[in-house]
């Protein structure tokens, strides 16, 4: 690798290990919480619309995401501020990361106010929350690596020997360039691996 300042390492954060789903009545409104892991904008994007083709017939689908630091949430018709905003502060509150939070309502005929909008969003966001398992992922980073062609199968060996991620790759004249993602605590001995692999042949960089 270069010498360069070390490049920050991610910390790690806590998410969901799996979907989750908690059902709450109020004044004969159901609220229908989901929440689900997502690593993406689209990918959160995705589950909101799954749930609206799932429930069509609600009366509304708010939701909220926190992924990193992108934010997003949408009170769709309910009075602004009475459900998106309630839901990414139970997501930050209960020190959560990428994750996807939608409340399903029917409405019951009773109106609530916004106050006790905000109650029923908001406490059936905590309670799916609440319950549902969670795990603590590393983030991982990504290298930028070069080999002669004559050295790629002994990348590729190193990097199933680290349970890398590969990644994007482009050929040149002399070799390949590929993209690999691997833990942080993994990249000083491949890098050293790699290059008695290679004779020193390769050159391995963080992006």
């Amino acid at each position: 690798m270069s010498e360069e300042a070390p490049a920050r390492v991610p910390p790690p954060y806590t998410t969901l290990a799996g979907p989750w789903r908690e059902d709450l009545l109020v004044e004969n409104s159901e609220f229908l919480a989901f929440a689900e892991r997502a690593e993406t904008p689209a990918q959160a994007l995705a589950q909101l619309a799954a749930l609206r083709e799932r429930y069509p017939g609600a009366t509304h689908h708010c939701w909220a995401y926190r992924i990193g630091p992108l934010q997003r949430f949408h009170d769709d018709g309910e009075p602004g501020g009475t459900a998106g905003a309630p839901l990414l502060k139970v997501i930050d509150g209960q020190g959560l990361d990428h994750v996807m939070v939608v409340v399903v309502r029917f409405y019951g005929g009773v109106k609530l106010g916004t106050g006790g909008l905000a109650r029923a969003y908001s406490g059936a966001a905590a309670a799916c929350l609440r319950a549902a398992p969670r795990i603590t992922v590393q983030p991982r980073q990504t290298l930028r690596v070069t080999v002669p062609f004559a050295h790629l199968g002994r990348l590729y060996h190193l990097l199933e020997g680290c349970g890398a991620t590969r990644g994007e790759e482009t050929y040149g004249e002399g070799g390949v360039t590929l993209l690999a993602e691997l833990l942080p605590g993994d990249i000083a001995a491949f890098t050293a691996a790699l290059q008695g692999a290679t004779r020193g042949e390769a050159h391995a960089d963080l992006t």
